[in-house]
């Protein structure tokens, strides 16, 4: 669209600033205001997605609802924002070069030499206005990764310098920086954020709001003095103090008065300022809860919890809800064995066995489904350890010693989770697992039933194996139901134990849905039954 205004968030000085929180805190104030506003995330690796990253790496692989393999930043937008996100909102260099080299290959550049610029740069802008024109948004933020100086995002800047260019006061860059405190001295140093301007500008690029990350208030001469070496506006120097919860940080964004700013800039008109009221008593609720419950979660990967961002913040999100907060134990699942799994998950009020692939930590995951089983302890198991839930059913009571996963033993006599038959040929691991949202029928009276009220639920998937339907009447039989299936496939979507206080397991990825206005329902169920469970403790601890 014509009148579709562009922000592009440049970082400098360090890595993980939080250019991700920024973008997704101005656009929920310029949401606010009544603008459509969406965010997309420009990644400088060269891997076409994350898809295939370790998560060690980059931490969660973000699902969208179209099947997009995405960065983690995008689940951030879609909590601030509660709105979904596509394939467009995340772009990687290894898309752009090729999408570029595909052309190349076509014939489309007419035996022209291809260069960084303009065939890589005319490639990253066009992504940009994409987004704007194809869905008619009123304001799109763009997020370049990594830090200003960077070999990888150069291409980025430069594409940055010519749009601001070609769109005029359409477009304006903001620079999210670092202002150190040195204690030693017991001051504040505006140097790195003088030097990373710097950098900015002999790429020719001069940002219009500087955001400046500090653990210590900014006084007004600080301001000025940035202002005055960085050639911008004393009131576009904007501070960005350290917070207890990302979720304050809308507000303080507004109280610094940066959604005004933004839209002098670009020429919006200026509606009324929002109260942003149910953000705000969302706040009030996750700073003001008085009890405590107690989450263990079995994973792999504990040692970067932003490999489990998504089904952290979704925990936070449900135990707000209900009043509650949550802290949330990691285990490594490595080292949980049969031996030690009670003193492990002691003084826990609910289990959580984390997604992944691959054997390491599998059989820990075995062991703490075993425990939450066999001592009624709420449970819920995401992807894999839906699986792990139901091979540890099917071994332990069902009596099939040897059941697996032909993902972790090929020549398992019992393979109740199986490759899905569509993938048998498959041999990229790039985008090719069953991925995006897909319809599922619910079961009424279950756990699952019970916490959406309703009989038809969409979510999000990013897996290859499969609950094996061969075994279903033997494990329905036996005590474990399929709660969920989908219409479709007839694959089984969601399993529970009837019995159990709260036990249930879930294919596709429940988090992934999960905002701050909206918790999601499984999440909210899984927290009640931890709070009942807690009770019942308390009462018997008494």
């Amino acid at each position: 669209m014509p009148d579709t205004r562009y922000i592009f968030v440049t970082g400098g000085v360090a890595s993980s600033l939080g250019k991700g929180i920024i973008s997704a805190s101005l656009a929920k104030l310029l949401q606010a205001r009544g603008n459509r506003v969406t965010i997309q995330k420009l990644d400088p690796y060269l891997n076409v997605d994350p898809g295939t990253l370790n998560p060690y790496e980059h931490g969660e692989c973000y699902v969208t609802e179209d099947g997009a393999e995405t960065d983690l930043d995008l689940g951030h937008y879609e909590r601030f924002l509660n709105t979904a996100t596509s394939q467009a909102n995340n772009v990687t260099t290894g898309r752009i070069y090729q999408n570029v080299i595909n052309k190349e290959r076509r014939g489309d550049f007419l035996g022209k030499t291809v260069q960084i610029i303009p065939h890589i740069t005319d490639e990253i802008k066009r992504n940009i206005k994409l987004l704007g024109s194809k869905n008619k948004f009123d304001v799109v933020i763009t997020e370049i990764g990594g830090t200003v100086g960077d070999i990888e995002s150069l291409p980025y800047i430069e594409a940055v310098r010519q749009l601001k260019w070609e769109l005029g006061s359409k477009a304006i860059v903001i620079h999210l920086t670092l202002v150190p405190f040195l204690t030693a001295s017991g001051e504040l140093k505006t140097k790195p954020t003088q030097h990373s301007v710097k950098a900015l500008l002999e790429i020719g690029v001069q940002p219009d709001i500087l955001v400046l990350r500090t653990e210590k208030d900014l006084a007004s001469d600080i301001r000025k003095k940035v202002a005055l070496f960085c050639n911008v506006d004393s009131k576009a120097v904007i501070q960005s103090i350290d917070v207890k919860s990302i979720y304050e940080v809308p507000v303080k964004m507004q109280e610094e008065g940066l959604d005004e700013i933004v839209m002098e800039k670009l020429k919006i008109p200026m509606s009324q300022k929002p109260e942003l009221k149910q953000w705000k008593n969302f706040l009030s609720k996750l700073n003001n809860a008085k009890e405590t419950v107690r989450i263990g979660l079995a994973g792999k990967y504990v040692e970067l919890p932003d490999a489990y961002k998504s089904i952290i913040e979704a925990l936070i999100h449900a135990a707000t809800y209900n009043d509650y907060k949550v802290d949330i134990e990691l285990i490594q699942s490595e080292t949980i064995t049969g031996k030690n799994v009670a003193e492990k998950f002691n003084d826990i009020h609910a289990i959580l066995v984390a997604p992944g692939f691959g054997h390491r930590g599998f059989e820990g995951k075995m062991a703490t489904v075993k425990y939450a089983r066999e001592n009624d302890i709420p449970f819920l198991g995401i992807c894999l350890g839906m699986q792990c839930a139901v091979i540890e059913y099917a071994r332990n009571v069902l009596k099939l010693n040897k059941a697996n996963s032909k993902e972790m033993d090929h020549t398992t006599p019992d393979p109740v989770i199986d490759l899905m038959e569509n993938q048998k040929n498959i041999t990229d691991k790039g985008g090719t697992m069953r991925l995006g949202a897909y319809e599922c029928m619910l079961k009424k009276s279950s756990n699952i039933y019970n916490a959406y009220k309703s009989d038809s639920i969409r979510e999000r998937h990013r897996h290859r194996y499969e609950f094996n339907n061969e075994y279903l009447p033997l494990f329905e039989k036996g005590g474990m139901i399929a709660s969920g299936i989908n219409p479709d496939t007839e694959l089984v979507e969601t399993v529970e134990i009837p019995s159990h206080n709260w036990f249930l397991g879930v294919q596709f990825h429940p988090e992934y849905s999960s905002t701050v206005l909206n918790p999601h329902p499984i999440f909210i169920a899984f927290i009640e039954a931890a709070i009942k469970n807690k009770a019942t403790k308390d009462t018997n601890a008494q």
